[in-house]
């Protein structure tokens, strides 16, 4: 593929992913920040695909929760309730929400430690005075305007910095694993394209919901918004969402490993299969198979659901890639009107009032 051709830097990111996932980990051993963090009670923070990367990370340590810094920034004397120390997550670093939520903390909480996960040596958030950072491989700042390499490697990070054997684990498991499947994921990724008449609906248990958020933002990016999509959970699509689904409606869901949730999962499935509404493509095993339209195997089909995020993605964005190459746009920069940017613009930074 020629750098020439549209999306040829998105692609690039995507099949990159498994080989730097070694990367991040030794890069996380490098920073040193394990023990700095252990026992206290943490706050992620990220905007957009980072928000969703934040949250990826807080469900594997029950001390850690998330919050967008799109709500940090306005109102971080709630949210900083009980924390003892913050976790910025960002791509670039240079999004004016980054360095001015490190400022409001540092303004209500003047001890508060501060760290980042970074793609991004030399940023406004690098260089906000913060108590120690991890940046990531150089290639992990995608190119591309939408975020990929991006995210499963920071989210990677953030799952290494609290569980450092189980994420490496999973690298174990899922890096080769999915070097091998990329040609049958894009194959796949592909042929559900073909089946997207106006909008999809991405599904996930709560320990995937980071995924799944992420999931529905790449095909909304990508396809200049050409797509409604919706994130929710299995058991939360009853509860009135599921009025957006139509017989033709693309149903993305991804299986959870754990076979308490499974059982939900599938009478869910089960149940829009009796309503006769839906597309239904599963990201599972085949022992599951005789549930949907059509599968895309499972990159981490051993590993425990709330590491599983940084190695599924793969798949929902090869679908975001395929959809936006067949509305005619160019994946590295499917808003060429500047709706979007690779870096948010626009966002001015109002000074707190003392209270």
């Amino acid at each position: 593929m020629s750098s020439s051709e549209a999306g040829f830097h998105t692609r690039r990111e995507i099949f990159q992913q498994p080989e730097l996932w070694p990367t991040t980990l030794k890069r996380v051993d490098a920073a040193a920040l394990s023990a700095k963090l252990y026992g206290k009670r943490i706050l992620l923070t990220g905007a957009g695909t980072s928000a969703y990367a934040a949250h990826a990370i807080a469900v594997v340590n029950p001390l850690c929760r998330s919050a967008p810094t799109t709500d940090l920034l306005v109102d971080a004397e709630r949210i900083l309730t009980n924390v003892e120390a913050v976790i910025s997550v960002a791509r670039s670093g240079d999004s004016p929400e980054s360095a001015a939520v490190v400022e409001q903390v540092r303004s209500l909480k003047p001890r508060m430690p501060q760290y980042a996960i970074t793609c991004t040596a030399e940023s406004k958030l690098t260089r906000a005075g913060l108590d120690g950072t991890i940046i990531l491989d150089p290639r992990a700042n995608d190119e591309s305007l939408v975020m990929t390499s991006a995210f499963s490697n920071l989210v990677l990070a953030g799952l290494a910095l609290m569980d450092r054997d189980g994420a490496e684990a999973a690298v174990g498991q899922c890096a080769k694993r999915a070097q091998e499947l990329l040609p049958q994921l894009d194959q796949a990724a592909r042929a559900a394209v073909e089946r997207v008449r106006d909008r999809i609906v991405i599904l996930s248990s709560s320990p995937l919901f980071g995924w799944a958020d992420e999931a529905r933002l790449k095909v909304l990016e990508m396809t200049a918004g050409a797509y409604p999509a919706m994130s929710e959970t299995f058991l939360g699509l009853r509860h009135g969402p599921m009025s957006f689904v139509r017989a033709d409606t693309l149903v993305l869901a991804l299986l959870s490993n754990d076979p308490q949730r499974r059982l939900y999962e599938c009478d869910l499935l089960k149940e829009l299969r009796a309503k006769k509404i839906g597309y239904l493509v599963g990201i599972a095993d085949d022992t599951e198979r005789g549930l949907f339209d059509a599968v895309i195997p499972a990159v981490a089909p051993g590993v425990a659901d709330a590491l599983r995020t940084p190695f599924e993605i793969i798949a929902p964005q090869l679908l975001g890639y395929h959809l936006s190459l067949m509305k005619g746009l160019n994946p590295d920069n499917p808003s060429p009107q500047g709706v979007i940017n690779r870096v948010v613009q626009g966002v001015t930074i109002h000074p707190a009032k003392p209270k």
